[in-house]
């Protein structure tokens, strides 16, 4: 028997409709949901094996069906088969639903008085949806108008803005614990001992040719005393170890070479080598530097005086 749709484009649709709402409404990451979770990889599975089983039985049905049905039948159903869509029952049904519309030979009843120029008028009625569809338009319109100018619900760019801030928090609550998205803004001072050994297994491999085991300076500067060239601190160390110093006489870029988390570490092990002495090191270079926010929050403390 004639079907509308084929039987492989109904199980093709079905699954992949149902593929593709797992695949929006479960929460894989970066990963299909079919991957990253066998067990939907196998509801998948199952669920082709039974809508092909479906369509297997159904169609042993309708054959079954068919061969039982009488001559008579059988020639009235090939005659419906055979009639475009246009022209089935159920399609003139449905479409007389939607739009009313009058047969041809009634519209007489339809002429109106006026006559342009030999062209008449027919007094037709709107079509069920469109009337329908002009009546929503009304309730959403009443809906949007108390909504929005009555009760003072966020617009479009009120929305905006508050998803914006919204997302500065989170990237800035994530930059936070994401040591490969570190930046000299969020990066901080680190003082465990097994850091600082990280921080110099690093140094001695990349930093000592310029500076010296012991960081005393040899090409490059002194690490161990007070004067710095762009600046001390775990956040200026940071952004001069990932983008280099001074242009075309200091030191190169070690952002392409160690990852952000390396560089906090060998930052962290410079600033724990301030005050270490070494031998024979070399002249001061750059200004001293002075922590001022240390100085800030020194300041801001209250001297304790003691009562006798």
């Amino acid at each position: 028997m004639k079907k509308i749709v084929p039987p492989y484009i109904r199980v093709l649709f079905i699954f992949f409709s149902v593929f593709g709402a797992m695949e929006y409404f479960i929460d894989s990451g970066n990963h299909p949901a079919f991957l990253k979770y066998p067990m939907v990889a196998a509801f998948l599975f199952i669920l082709l094996f039974l809508l092909i089983a479906i369509e297997i039985t159904l169609n042993a049905v309708n054959t079954i069906t068919y061969r039982l049905l009488s001559d008579e039948e059988k020639a009235r159903l090939a005659h419906e088969d055979s009639l475009s869509l246009k022209d089935k029952s159920w399609y003139k049904n449905l479409m007389q639903r939607l739009t009313r519309t009058v047969p041809i030979e009634d519209e007489k009843q339809l002429l109106m008085d006026h006559d342009y120029d030999g062209i008449k008028e027919l007094d037709n009625n709107l079509p069920p949806w469109w009337v329908y569809l002009f009546y929503a338009c009304i309730v959403f319109a009443v809906v949007y108008l108390v909504n929005y100018e009555m009760m003072g619900a966020p617009d479009q760019e009120a929305e905006l803005k508050a998803e914006m801030a919204q997302a500065k928090i989170e990237v800035a609550e994530y930059m936070k614990t994401a040591p490969d998205l570190m930046d000299e803004k969020t990066v901080t001072l680190l003082t465990d001992q097994a850091d600082l050994d990280k921080g110099k297994a690093i140094f001695q491999t990349n930093c000592v040719a310029c500076h010296r085991a012991d960081a005393g300076g040899q090409i490059g500067p002194n690490l161990t005393d007070d004067h710095w060239i762009l600046g001390g601190g775990i956040k200026n160390l940071f952004h001069t170890i990932t983008n280099g110093g001074r242009d075309g006489k200091g030191m190169i870029a070690w952002k392409g070479t160690l990852k952000p988390k390396e560089i906090q570490a060998v930052a962290s092990y410079v600033i724990s080598l301030k005050g270490s002495n070494p031998k024979d090191p070399k002249a001061p270079d750059g200004e001293i530097w002075v922590d001022e926010n240390a100085s800030a929050t020194a300041t801001a403390a209250p001297e304790k005086t003691e009562v006798k």
